[in-house]
């Protein structure tokens, strides 16, 4: 059966639509506890005094590399190898920079865990700190509120749209991509096309989501593009929760997190992803296994990641350097040779610098694409992460 995708005629519209529709301030975001059972946060220690703003003022490339050769490792966390082609894209930085030790903190991480992490860690100066982190939209201004991040502007700084930056170098989008049903089609012959096709029978203990929904993105994004396609709408998930207890109640989900290779091997054969990570799974089984890649037909909903240096980076050199790398050309480049959006995207078209054998990759589809703003985002998130356990009951065992 043939899988439907993204036209890249769309390609460029949606990145458009995503720039232009997507608010950036927000306020009144409570600060993280440590103890969810806390009515208030304990103190974190202070924060070092943030470094250079920008490479001008580290001094330069030059510069920049040398102070980072000084701190000589590199912290990430909750980036899979199979996720928009970090795989590669860590391989190329740490090879170009070779001086520098990897620290792959928890690969299979969520952003909520990213978050914990810089807590846990703060004032901490080993390898168990993250000195940057790639979460959901949503925290980046409750990051800020929580002071766990120290500002950063990269070279190509005036490249990336507006909507999708701190005006400060807080935060900024690195890129996006769209829901997707990604399903093994050796285990499942007959692959559902929408969403309601996922309450029939034959699909009993097949389905999993890519995250828990209590704390990860894309698992929170799976529930309100559910909710778009059954009567809801980008200010109210609750019809995604409903369907997600039918899903529950007829015995088709599965409390498993499902994976790259748990698709793969026929474990969790149904699953809802982003497309970049959908897509790539698919090619990288291409010659064992039919992994089937399919846009929704009533549509779907798109969600945008941050890249942010953490306020307790013990080394902010390094972080300063890998953010210059994801968002040069060849960072850019690399997110979407694995289906990734890139923000700089536009600017890559502008200047002639994706080539030809890459965007004729790049998938095809003319589904509706929903783009929530920043305030809906915060408000049905939370919606969805309490009204989960409250209204599905699916538990997921602890990570």
């Amino acid at each position: 059966m043939k899988s439907t995708n993204m036209s890249r005629r769309k390609f460029l519209q949606l990145a458009s639509l995503a720039s232009a529709g997507i608010a950036v301030n927000i306020a009144g975001i409570p600060v993280f506890a440590q103890d969810p059972t806390a009515t208030e946060a304990p103190p974190l220690p202070a924060a070092p005094e943030p470094g250079p703003i920008d490479l001008e003022a580290a001094g330069g490339m030059d510069k920049l590399v040398e102070a980072a050769k000084a701190e000589g490792e590199l912290s990430t966390v909750a980036l899979p190898d199979d996720w928009a082609n970090y795989g590669q894209i860590k391989k190329d930085f740490f090879a170009k920079y070779d001086f520098l030790k990897f620290n792959d903190l928890n690969p299979t991480g969520s952003s909520a865990e990213e978050i914990q992490a810089i807590i846990d860690n703060a004032g901490n100066k080993g390898p168990q700190n993250p000195d940057v982190i790639d979460v959901g939209f949503s925290w980046g201004q409750k990051s800020i509120d929580g002071g766990l991040l120290q500002p950063y502007k990269v070279a190509t700084w005036d490249t990336i749209p507006d909507a999708v930056k701190d005006k400060d170098g807080y935060w900024y989008g690195d890129y996006y991509g769209t829901l997707v049903f990604e399903v093994n089609a050796d285990a499942v012959p007959n692959v559902p096309q929408d969403w309601s096709d996922l309450l029939k029978p034959e699909y009993k203990g097949q389905i999993a989501l890519g995250g828990d929904p209590t704390g990860a993105n894309q698992a929170i994004f799976t529930v309100w593009a559910a909710a778009l396609a059954n009567g809801g709408s980008l200010d109210d998930a609750s019809a995604g929760l409903d369907f997600f207890k039918k899903l529950v109640d007829a015995g088709n989900i599965v409390p498993l997190v499902s994976s790259a290779a748990t698709v793969a091997k026929g474990e969790t054969p149904i699953t809802i992803r982003w497309d970049y990570n959908s897509l790539g799974n698919r090619d990288a089984n291409a010659d064992t296994v039919k992994i089937e890649v399919v846009y929704p037909k009533s549509g779907s909903i798109a969600g945008l990641y941050i890249q942010a240096i953490s306020a307790y980076a013990p080394r902010p050199n390094a972080a300063r350097l890998w953010m210059e790398y994801l968002y040069s050309d060849a960072g850019q480049l690399a997110w979407l040779a694995g289906y990734a959006k890139p923000v700089r995207y536009d600017d890559l078209v502008k200047n002639k610098a994706i080539p030809e054998e890459l965007a004729a990759k790049l998938p095809v589809s003319d589904v509706p694409v929903a783009f929530p703003t920043i305030e809906q985002i915060t408000k049905v998130s939370e919606q969805i992460k309490t009204g989960w356990a409250e209204k599905v009951g699916l538990a997921y065992a602890a990570s």
